[in-house]
């Protein structure tokens, strides 16, 4: 796959419903495009495997403790506290490698392995510290894939709030902090990780790449597109800074992106 291809893949996604969005194909095509020199068939064969084995574990166990045991047992994905901030961590082919990432790089792979076997999980936007949802028949279970799979109880889901700076009232408004999000917006939570490190280190063509992934992804939100713009003028790209800020054309963006483009213009003449 090369870098064109992958963004042709996001790009059809992004443009799709949410109810078809191909979360872990798109992050195997945000990885791709990172690094287009990789093969991602290990990455969807350690998927089929750990699908065969949730599967049987399903016989006998409950949904909760299957997925732990299959993932973080017999698979060993686990966060990373030793290099949490490496790149690499936000990278699900690399994550799939080294089984070690960010809670939302393995929350992807949760998802994966989990509903091809018929398991309702979805991801949740948990302040501060992805999370997944898990509706079985005894309820509702928030389950925490950096912390191997463990179960997370409701007033610890209210301390996490508090501690991510909520106020009382909306820390203890567990319903709304629970809600399912759509994977596109999963993945952009994802690219957001890479996006602001490699902004923090003045890395700005993987910045350009990681906010192109997030705009192609999440075509309605506009915005995304004045970081591309950013980026590539950061670089001195100065016309494809212009053809970024022709997509931020929503109110949320206008006026910032009137402000760049006057800028840019400066800059060219």
């Amino acid at each position: 796959m090369t870098r064109a291809e992958a963004e042709a893949i996001l790009a059809r996604a992004g443009a799709g419903e949410d109810a078809a969005f191909p979360l872990f194909e798109a992050a195997i095509a945000c990885a791709v495009h990172e690094d287009p020199s990789r093969d991602p068939a290990a990455a969807r064969d350690l998927m089929d495997q750990a699908v065969d084995q949730l599967k049987d574990r399903l016989r006998s166990s409950p949904p909760a403790a299957a997925l732990a045991d299959t993932l973080a047992g017999d698979f060993r994905f686990s966060g990373d506290m030793e290099t949490y901030d490496h790149p690499d961590n936000a990278d699900v082919l690399t994550v799939c490698a080294r089984r070690k990432g960010l809670p939302v790089a393995l929350g992807i792979i949760w998802l994966e392995v989990a509903r091809r076997c018929g398991l309702a999980l979805s991801g949740v936007d948990f302040p501060g510290h992805f999370l997944l949802r898990l509706e079985a028949a005894d309820g509702v279970a928030a389950i925490d894939p950096f912390t191997d799979g463990r179960l997370v109880p409701p007033p610890e889901l209210v301390r996490r709030a508090l501690h991510a700076g909520l106020t009382p009232a909306l820390a203890g408004r567990l319903d709304a902090l629970m809600a399912p999000a759509a994977d596109r917006s999963v993945l952009v939570r994802l690219q957001n990780n890479l996006h602001g490190r490699a902004v923090d280190a003045e890395d700005h063509p993987r910045a350009e790449r990681a906010a192109l992934r997030r705009a192609l992804i999440y075509p309605a939100e506009p915005r995304l597109w004045l970081d591309v713009a950013a980026a590539r003028e950061a670089q001195g790209a100065l016309s494809g800074a212009l053809e970024a800020l022709d997509r931020a054309t929503g109110p949320n963006a206008a006026d910032a992106a009137r402000t760049a483009r006057m800028r840019i213009r400066r800059r060219l003449n």
